[in-house]
């Protein structure tokens, strides 16, 4: 082969991995910026919240208060779009009593920045920082930490390395993966461009806040894990993967309602969640 034709052949080989690459990075973040009005959600009155990051960027996040709250809830969202789309998987729970803090990760939504993995932890940590510090109010004293799907990862490693984690009573992760790295490989195996590509594009992922390497350390706190058995997006066996690692207390659902992050449309899964919730110490 002459060197004009390595040379090409180099080229093209480059381009690939580049393109493929590139759809693996925006497998983890699809920020939105349209914000949807929705009347379900106004009539429960959140209040705006404007906080910063500990490097500065500036987010945005919506706080639901009930009077004689049985506890909050502090919602870590999925890659999609912003919390105005995701909170209405979640307003159930704030007619059902419980106070409920949902806020954008840079880049999503009213937060400013361009989101990265690290930066998204970054967020987390600075937004349970200010539920407890900056948002005193009856049933904050029960934190509980909800986490959906790239949220689920985002929750486990910000809980386990929190120095308010004693102030959390429990962690839910709903359709979370294992690891950044191992389902970056995943998806890219599903593409016959990038099969071929999958370990060593795999390993161009940060695998640092990935949450088969933190789950450990989120004992003693009580952690529940559901997926559904029809989640094409996120695998079952990412679930087992956590729930195996992980320490005591734990509990592992199991959902048979399809889709990705759908388990809580259920209405005895719901019914089901709330009494877990009303049984935590």
């Amino acid at each position: 082969m002459g060197l004009d034709m390595k040379r090409y052949c180099n080229f093209i080989l480059a381009t690939v991995l580049l393109l493929v690459f590139a759809g693996c990075t925006r497998l983890f973040f699809k920020p939105g910026n349209i914000f949807v009005n929705d009347p379900a959600t106004q009539r429960l009155l959140p209040e705006e919240v404007h906080f910063t990051s500990s490097d500065g960027v500036k987010l945005y996040g919506w706080y639901f208060t009930r009077p004689e709250a049985r506890g909050t809830i502090l919602v870590c969202h999925g890659n999609v779009e912003n919390l105005s789309t995701h909170v209405k998987l979640d307003l159930w729970l704030v007619e059902a009593g419980f106070n409920l803090f949902i806020f954008d990760y840079r880049g999503y939504g009213r937060s400013g920045g361009e989101p990265d993995v690290k930066g998204v932890h970054l967020d987390a940590e600075a937004a349970l920082e200010t539920l407890i510090s900056r948002l005193p109010h009856p049933g904050n004293d029960r934190i509980i930490v909800f986490g959906k799907s790239l949220g689920g990862a985002i929750a486990t490693n910000m809980v386990s390395t929190s120095p308010y984690k004693d102030r959390v009573k429990a962690v839910i992760l709903d359709s979370v993966f294992s690891g950044y790295r191992t389902i970056a490989r995943e998806k890219v195996a599903d593409s016959i461009v990038g099969w071929p590509f999958q370990y060593p594009l795999s390993f161009l992922v940060n695998d640092d806040y990935s949450p088969l390497k933190k789950i450990m350390d989120l004992a003693p706190i009580p952690l529940l894990i559901v997926y559904g058995t029809d989640d094409r997006i996120v695998p079952g066996h990412h679930s087992r993967l956590l729930y195996d690692a992980a320490r005591e207390p734990k509990e592992l659902w199991v959902s048979t309602v399809p889709g990705h992050v759908r388990s809580f449309s259920d209405t005895a899964f719901r019914e089901k969640l709330l009494n877990y919730l009303a049984s935590l110490p």
